[in-house]
């Protein structure tokens, strides 16, 4: 599996629409099929919560409120780490066994760790560069312009960090470019992406935050990841073939077929009470 720049050279025109409600599909039907398992996963997102609790405490320096904030924030981004490595298997028409828990927390520790400060880097950027370039006149506007929409395009392009470091492996700056790549090779749909993450988060404060919350979007992104792939497996085999970059369309439908076949068809009544079908 390479993800190379040079699939910016094909169209994609044909079933770019069936193609994203093809994406809601599997992602609703995945989680409605894992729905008590993205429960559990996101009661542990209440618990890295539980430290901000010390933040209500008389007296406490704002310098250690902001350290428990930051510490809760990198349990979070550990716990995201761990629910995106559920929710792969989940996306792959599989399950996750609790004995496989502290396999998988060790397996996020890192990733989390690089996630959150990915994260927080971008956040501290933010937070000091934009009142400073503000002051600065109309060179200064330009610039902290700049950066809101550099931040944008990074926390965009990094929905994908985590789903193809599971995936593909490798390090942390070899995943970031991956996930530039697959962002700017795919830019309507990195923001239709984003868009339905926040919409997720949303309606999580509704029902909260159990379903479909933070494991929802993991869920939501590691679909995102196993289809789009198969697009460069598509191009990695045309490349074989000797067909290169040439300029053609996608043909998702056939790429997304064996997925379609394996969500099947629902119907209500199937959902609710599926012993009854």
């Amino acid at each position: 599996m390479k993800i190379r720049a040079t699939c910016l050279l094909v169209k994609e025109r044909v079933y770019p629409v069936s193609m994203f409600m093809f994406f809601i599909k599997k992602s609703f039907f995945d989680g409605w099929d894992h729905l008590a398992g993205l429960a559990l996963v996101n009661v542990g997102f209440l618990v890295c919560l539980l430290p901000l609790l010390a933040t209500g405490i008389p007296g406490m320096p704002i310098a250690a409120s902001i350290g428990v904030v930051i510490f809760s924030f990198l349990l979070g981004s550990i716990w995201f780490a761990f629910s995106s490595l559920v929710t792969r298997k989940f996306a792959d028409f599989s399950d996750f066994h609790f004995v496989e828990t502290r396999e998988t927390l060790r397996s996020a520790l890192v990733p989390g760790l690089q996630a959150g400060l990915s994260i927080l880097g971008v956040a501290a950027i933010v937070a000091v560069g934009l009142p400073f370039y503000l002051g600065k006149g109309p060179f200064g506007g330009l610039a902290a312009g700049v950066i809101v929409w550099a931040s944008l395009a990074f926390l965009v392009a990094f929905q994908y960090f985590l789903p193809l470091k599971n995936r593909l492996g490798g390090g942390f700056l070899k995943n970031v470019k991956k996930s530039f790549i697959v962002f700017f090779d795919n830019p309507g749909f990195s923001l239709l992406l984003f868009a339905w993450s926040l919409g997720t988060l949303l309606l999580s404060t509704f029902l909260a935050f159990l379903i479909p919350g933070g494991a929802g979007v993991a869920l939501a992104h590691n679909e995102a990841v196993r289809l789009r792939l198969r697009k460069y497996d598509w191009l990695e085999g045309r490349a074989k073939e000797g067909a290169g970059s040439a300029r053609g369309p996608i043909p998702w439908k056939e790429l997304n077929a064996e997925d379609d076949e394996l969500v099947g068809k629902r119907t209500l009544k199937g959902m609710i009470f599926p012993w009854k079908e």
